[in-house]
C-alpha cells in the first residue's frame, strides 16, 4: 500500500473531470491538483512552450511527494517529450491511451472522431494510437480552439447559445463523416458534454478522456498494490496560478462539492 497522494495537473479546469471520477472510484485517495489557470490555454502554444510549462507543473507536483501523476490534459499528453517521461521518478498516465482503448471497444462502425486543442490535433497522437490498435479504423479529427476559453469562462450551461453555436460549427465535419464514437480529446470538453451530445445526436458515443484516465490510474495502482489503505477521510488540495475565487466557483460547480478553503495560488514560474 502507498498512502501518498495522487498528483493531477492540467492547463486549467479540465483535469477536474479526472478528479471527479477519481473521487468516485478511489474515495480513499488523497489528491493534489494543479491547474495552470494563469497560462491557460496550452493548446494554442508552441510545442516548446508547452514542454517548458509541463516541466514546471511536474516539479510542483513532485514537491508534494505524490506517488503517481495523471497528466489530465490532452495537449500535454500529446506532445510530452521522451526526455520528460524518462526523468519522472514516479509512474504516470496521460489521456490519449486510455481514451483510444475505450473508443476502440465502443465503436461499431470503426468510424471514430477526435476533437481537441490545435496542438493536440497537430500532434496526431490520437490517430496514431488508434492506428496501433486497428489500422482499419477511419479516424476524423477536428480542432476546437474556442472550447477551452468558453469552459474557463463558465459558458457551460446546456442551453448556452454561444457555446451551442460554436459546437455546431466545430462538429459539423464529424457529423458529415458519420462517426459513431467521439473522443473528447481535451479534459475540458466533458464539462460541456451535454452540448456536444445534443449536437452530435444520441447515437454517437462520447468518450470522456478525463474519466478514462482516472479508471486507467485505478487499475495501475491496484495492480501495483499502491492504493491508499488509510482509515481516514481523504483530502483534496487544489493549487492554481491565477485567481482563487474564479477557480473555486467553477470547480465547485464541476465537482458538485465546495472547494472553498482548499484552493491556493502558487507561483508556478518558481518551479
Amino acid at each position: 500500500m502507498d498512502n501518498r497522494p495522487i498528483g493531477i495537473f492540467d492547463s486549467g479546469l479540465g483535469g477536474l473531470t479526472a478528479v471527479s471520477e477519481l473521487k468516485k472510484i478511489m474515495p480513499n485517495e488523497n489528491i493534489i491538483y494543479f491547474g495552470d489557470t494563469g497560462r491557460v490555454p496550452y493548446g494554442t502554444r508552441s510545442k516548446e512552450t508547452i514542454q517548458k510549462y509541463t516541466k514546471q507543473d511536474i516539479r510542483f507536483l513532485l514537491s508534494k511527494d505524490v506517488k503517481y501523476i495523471i497528466v489530465a490534459c490532452g495537449t500535454i499528453s500529446s506532445v510530452i517529450s521522451d526526455e520528460i517521461v524518462a526523468g519522472l521518478p514516479v509512474s504516470y498516465t496521460g489521456v490519449p491511451i486510455p481514451a483510444v482503448k475505450a473508443a476502440a471497444k465502443a465503436t461499431k462502425s470503426g468510424r471514430i472522431g477526435v476533437i481537441g486543442t490545435p496542438a493536440t490535433i497537430r500532434s496526431g497522437a490520437y490517430e496514431r494510437a488508434l492506428g496501433n490498435i486497428n489500422n482499419q479504423f477511419s479516424v476524423h479529427a477536428n480542432a476546437c480552439p474556442l472550447f477551452v476559453p468558453l469552459v474557463e469562462s463558465g459558458f457551460t450551461n446546456p442551453d448556452n447559445e454561444v457555446t451551442i453555436l460554436v459546437a455546431r460549427q466545430y462538429l459539423a465535419p464529424l457529423i458529415e463523416a458519420n462517426i459513431d464514437t467521439l473522443i473528447l480529446g481535451c479534459t475540458h470538453y466533458p464539462i460541456i458534454k451535454d452540448i456536444i451530445q445534443s449536437v452530435m445526436g444520441e447515437h454517437v458515443r462520447l468518450i470522456d478522456s478525463g474519466q478514462e484516465a482516472a479508471r486507467y490510474a485505478f487499475k495501475f495502482l491496484a495492480k501495483q498494490n499502491m492504493l491508499n489503505d488509510a482509515k481516514v477521510i481523504a483530502t483534496s488540495e487544489y493549487y492554481i496560478s491565477d485567481t482563487v475565487e474564479h477557480f473555486a466557483t467553477n470547480a465547485t460547480a464541476i465537482l458538485k462539492e465546495p472547494v472553498v478553503g482548499h484552493v491556493e495560488k502558487i507561483d508556478i514560474e518558481s518551479y
